[in-house]
Parts: C-alpha cells; structure tokens; sequence
C-alpha cells in the first residue's frame, strides 16, 4: 500500500498557521510527520493514544505484539504529553515505557443519544413477537469477538440486533442464524436503534474507550461488556450494567440471561446508566483538553526559562 506523506507542505501549514500546540489526533504514518515537523519548528504536540496496536497485532497475525509496543514508545515518546482515553490504556502506556502519559476521556452527545428516542415501531419491526431486544454496535471484525454472542442468539425470547459492517459480516451471519443485520447506520438513525434496544452488549476486549458502551449508556440501556480496556471505567458493576470476563461466551450469555429475567433490574441499570452520563458532555470534555494544552504550554515556558 502506497500512502502520501505530504512532509513539505505539512511543515509550510504549520509555519503559516502559526499554532501554540500542535494536536496528534492519532500520531501515526501522517501523525508522525506531524510530530516531526512540531519538533523541527520548536512546537510542543500533544498525541492521542486511541488504537491498542498490539491487541490487533495478536489479533490478526498471531505475534508482533513487541513490536507493535515498541512502535507506540518510539512515537508517543516524542510528544510532550500523551493523552489516554482511559485508566486501562493509561496504565499499558506507563507499564511499557511511555512517559507523560495523562487522562482524557471521550464524551458524549447527551441530546442526540437519549432514552426519548425509543422507538416502538422499530421495536415491533425488529421483534414482533415482542423478544427482549439485545443489541451490538460496532465494528464486524475479528479484533471485536462478537461471535461471543452465539450463546444469547439461543434464549428464549430474546432477539439480537447487530449494527455495523466489516469483514466477519458473512462469517457471523453463519455464526448467529436468526440475529438481525441492519448494516452501518449514523445519526439520529443510530440513536433511535441505541434507545430501542433493552440490552447493550459489547464483547471487544481490547477498547482503548469503547464508545459505543457510552451511548447505549446515555440512550438510558444498560451494559454487559467486558472487564476489560475502557469498559472498566466507563460500566459502573452492578449500578450501570455488568462487567464479564473477557472471552468468555458462557459469561456473557449468563449475564444477558440474568437482566432478561429482571426487568426491574433492567430499567434501574438504565436511569442509572443515564444519570452517570449526563456530565460527559463534549464541550467538558473539550474544555479539559484546553487545559491538558495549558499544562503542556506551562511547561514549555518553564523549560524555557530554566
């Protein structure tokens, strides 16, 4: 694969443009070039961890997960400050090496991802004989598992919804017989699907955040994830849903089984789910950027004058 890595024009950009901080909203291929180019004219830059590289790494070719670290420090290295969506991802970045790691979590559109948005008509189209609706939205991939979810396909009254596209999307129609695809879907078209469901079930264990947990949360529905990367900080255990081992099938159709059984169990999960959202807005979370940038100008200038 060819990629165009526009160095030149990256660094005239920056020169023109004139910023106080440069931001690495994933340093790498062009990020890098955006790393050394902030080096070269003296820019402090601050880099976004957003990609457990290494997971995929051992997802996809079974090895180079060394590497794939190595790859990580050598970059993040560089920047003046890491940002890491969440406290899992902050202590991987620690535990292999990666100084000035701080966090900075993802927020949520609270207005568009809300439990108003239920809709009965969709319910009816996508269980008409009234199952529970237990939903997935994500990617359909190898790195994601959601073949995890073959057990929950095989409760009675239950029916599992799957939002999304990717390369395992023929091999989980085979898997999940019965489940319903409704493809890749954005918007409002997503929030209404999010609010329609009963149950959220996400099975990836390698989020960095997850935030497909965060708006089935804000939709008020209540959570099955794994104890595992972002869900850990973002699924309150037994309040907003239920945190299960990660791989392990037989736990996630457990607890779906669990909260099929309780619906007031299920509506308590979900208010609270929604309340516990509510501040994550993203103009908070956008203004603890600003001050994740101020810290790093501070430093700079105390450097400076050291």
């Amino acid at each position: 694969v060819r990629v165009a890595l526009p160095s030149r024009r990256l660094a005239a950009a920056l020169v023109t443009h004139r910023p106080d901080v440069v931001h690495l909203a994933s340093p790498f291929v062009l990020g890098v070039r955006g790393m050394a180019a902030a080096a070269r004219l003296g820019l402090p830059a601050v880099a976004v961890y957003q990609t457990d590289l290494a997971g995929y790494a051992r997802t996809y070719m079974g090895a180079g997960e060394a590497a794939a670290w190595r790859r990580i420090r050598s970059v993040h290295a560089a920047a003046d400050r890491t940002l890491a969506p969440s406290g899992a991802a902050l202590r991987d970045l620690e535990e292999h090496g990666v100084p000035r790691v701080r966090l900075w979590p993802r927020g949520v559109d609270t207005v568009r991802f809300r439990p108003e948005r239920r809709d009965e008509a969709l319910r009816r189209e996508l269980a008409p004989d009234g199952e529970l609706i237990v939903g997935y939205v994500g990617r359909l991939a190898p790195e994601k598992h959601v073949e995890l979810l073959a057990g929950v396909r095989h409760l009675e009254g239950v029916r599992l919804v799957l939002v999304g596209d990717g390369p395992s999307r023929d091999q989980l129609a085979e898997a999940l017989p019965g489940a319903v695809f409704l493809g890749r879907r954005t918007g409002d078209d997503l929030a209404r699907i999010f609010a329609s469901l009963d149950l959220f079930v996400h099975t990836g264990p390698f989020e960095t955040f997850c935030q497909t947990v965060q708006e089935a949360m804000a939709s008020g529905v209540p959570v099955v994830a794994p104890a595992a990367g972002g869900p850990l900080d973002l699924v309150d255990h037994g309040r907003t849903g239920l945190l299960v081992p990660p791989h392990d099938a037989d736990a996630v159709r457990d607890a779906v089984r669990a909260l099929a059984a309780d619906p007031a169990r299920r509506t308590a999960f979900g208010a609270a789910a929604r309340s516990l959202v509510e501040g994550r807005t993203w103009a908070a979370v956008g203004d603890r950027l600003i001050g994740h940038y101020g810290d790093v100008l501070a430093a700079r200038r105390t450097a400076v004058a050291a």
